[in-house]
């Protein structure tokens, strides 16, 4: 895969290694933003219990970065699909982007993101000249990839480096924005609809075995629970046994058929035009036929926007639907 792609990948919380399939990321364990602390924990059910958001023009988010403004932002430009996603779950869009995921019918729909401007440069190098044209009061982006940003946008704007990496980390940004925006009632509910979701497919967990696989083309990955947002919810939800094996391990196709994958999901990751889904080209490997999923009709093409890239509140709602209807 080509070292773009590896670094687009590694934005949405998964390392894209060489090779035949390759994990990173388990589920993070850190308290429930919002919820008390006996809620916390791998084996415990989520609370749905959400603590009152107050209004505040200064903040301090999970990762110790204290954003500050003289008012609520009314502007905002997002450099990160968890920015797009907040933002629709408060009532409120982006002044742009550089993400696709508003077109998702669950977002904005196609005809009205559209009329979204996007930020020219894609997502590894915004253009800022662009950014600023926007007068944007605020601009949210992912630390490892734009914290670069952060010298040329100081003076002229206020810039809040984001670095998810579990659903309860989602949560505290969502809490956050909604102080900062004082849409407070908006983020309580939202906060308070992921929740419910969530345990309710917790107390319904299936006992089949699911899969998580990235990729555009042959070299393709496996989604753990460490470092992926989205694949964190699987251990809640089914039998999810891929654990992250660092920068250089890997999963061989023979360990993926030995696990008997009773449900499988693909992203399809597609850097420049669309050259067909992930599942297609894997289908021409005779050893990918072998795989129950695959056998029995249980292989299911997810959206990449929502699946990977999104990872805020309303995506990972998408993805706790979409994957326990699949699992029943």
């Amino acid at each position: 895969m080509p070292r773009t792609a590896l670094r687009v990948r590694r934005w949405a919380a998964i390392a894209v290694l060489g090779g035949v399939l390759a994990g990173c990321g388990t589920e993070n364990a850190d308290p429930d933003p919002g919820a008390p602390a006996a809620a916390a924990g791998a084996g415990a059910l989520t609370s749905t219990e959400v603590r009152p958001i107050e209004a505040a023009t200064r903040i301090t988010d999970a990762k110790g970065v204290t954003v500050s403004l003289p008012k609520p932002p009314e502007k905002i430009v997002c450099l990160v699909a968890l920015c797009d996603d907040i933002l629709v779950e408060l009532g409120l869009t982006p002044t742009a982007t550089n993400s696709q995921v508003l077109a998702h019918p669950e977002f904005l729909g196609k005809e009205k993101a559209a009329k979204i401007p996007v930020v020219p440069g894609g997502f590894l190098s915004p253009e800022v000249e662009a950014i600023l044209s926007h007068k944007p009061d605020l601009v949210i982006g992912l630390e490892d990839t734009h914290g670069k940003l952060a010298p040329a946008l100081k003076g002229a704007t206020t810039f809040w480096p984001v670095q998810p990496g579990s659903w309860q980390d989602s949560v505290g940004y969502l809490r956050d924005l909604a102080a900062l925006t004082g849409r407070t009632a908006e983020g309580e509910k939202a906060e308070k609809t992921f929740r419910t979701r969530l345990a309710r497919a917790e107390k319904e967990k299936s006992d089949k075995t699911s899969l998580i696989v990235f990729g555009s083309d042959e070299n393709f990955g496996v989604a753990t629970p460490e470092t992926d947002v989205a694949a964190g919810l699987f251990p809640k939800i089914s039998h999810y046994p891929w654990k992250s094996r660092g920068v250089d391990g890997s999963y061989s196709l023979e360990e993926i058929l030995a696990r008997d994958v009773d449900v499988l999901f693909v992203e399809t990751l597609s850097f420049g035009a669309p050259d067909g889904k992930l599942s297609d080209k894997l289908a021409k490997n005779p050893l990918w036929s072998r795989i129950p999923a695959v056998k029995n009709g249980k292989v299911i093409e997810v959206d990449s926007e929502v699946w990977a890239k999104g990872r805020g509140t309303r995506s990972l709602g998408v993805v706790l639907d979409e994957a326990t209807a699949a699992l029943r």
